[in-house]
């Protein structure tokens, strides 16, 4: 506990931080940037200003948020009403349906035009538009289109991925972490990759791996509900992209339900999901 206090204590003494020779100054309540020699260069206009790499900063206007430079020019509009700060140097911004991600100088990596964008193993982002899944890396490169209907990691090395009511595996065979290469039309021929047809079944299936209650149960510990997780995205992390907040201020929890409600509406309107897919996905199989 004491240490963990001690972390707080220390990003607040921080607040105030020297960037890139500039240092971040409030003033009633507003944020903005002096330069070395105390001259302001950006008027003290913002509820936040959070760095974002070498080179810009997140920052919040009333409920949006954007991405300025070190000048204070706006190199991604003010008008996000949520933001993720990944990795650093990245970030994330978006409504409902057009997110995007976002460098340090403000260059579209993704374009926003996901549901939601969240980092997989092995320096991948997992992409979610019109109820289905795909794969991204961090330099806009589209390694799996947008037509898997579920996508996920059990394992750094292992992507499990359903297309068409089918499930697949891939292994990295050669390495602890999986990295798809950029043609992954190919990745059946690569003798660093395992791809293994599953079967959703309990019992003995000769020739195939079988995909288990287990697998299921992996599954929903680490991503717990999508509703929940896209609900967490959008409230606590628009708090500004700041683990303190997240602790000390609970102004979004009132807002859960609301939230927690349309989200979990619209993934039961996923036509590729529901407790009846399996059953329907057996019954389009046997009138092939």
């Amino acid at each position: 506990m004491k240490k963990f206090l001690l972390l707080i204590s220390f990003i607040l003494i921080f607040q105030n931080v020297v960037f890139a020779n500039q240092t971040i100054f409030s003033e009633k309540n507003k944020f903005g940037i002096k330069d070395e020699n105390q001259n302001i260069i950006v008027e003290p206009k913002y509820n936040k200003i959070i760095r974002l790499g070498e080179k810009s900063y997140i920052v919040q206007k009333k409920s949006k948020f954007g991405i300025i430079d070190l000048c204070g020019n706006i190199l991604v509009p003010i008008k996000y009403r949520h933001v993720e700060r990944v990795l650093g140097k990245y970030a994330k911004l978006g409504n409902y349906g057009d997110f995007g991600l976002y460098d340090e100088t403000g260059f579209a990596v993704l374009p926003p035009v996901y549901d939601s964008i969240d980092l997989l193993f092995g320096g991948m982002l997992l992409t979610y538009d019109n109820y289905k899944y795909g794969v991204a890396d961090f330099k806009g490169k589209i390694l799996l289109d947008n037509i898997f209907e579920d996508i996920y990691m059990p394992k750094p090395n292992v992507m499990r991925l359903e297309y068409k009511g089918q499930w697949y595996e891939i292994e990295k065979v050669t390495s602890d972490t999986l990295t798809l290469p950029e043609d992954y039309k190919t990745i059946a021929q690569n003798s660093d990759f395992k791809v293994t047809n599953l079967v959703v079944n309990t019992g003995v299936v000769s020739g195939y791996s079988v995909l288990t209650f287990t697998d299921y149960l992996i599954k929903l510990i680490s991503s717990i509900s999508p509703a929940h997780e896209e609900t967490i995205d959008q409230l606590m992390l628009s708090q500004g992209a700041e683990t303190v907040s997240i602790f000390v201020k609970l102004t979004w929890l009132p807002m859960y339900p609301i939230n927690y409600a349309r989200n979990y509406y619209r993934h039961v309107r996923n036509p590729y999901n529901g407790p009846l897919v399996e059953t329907k996905n057996k019954l389009k199989s046997k009138m092939k």
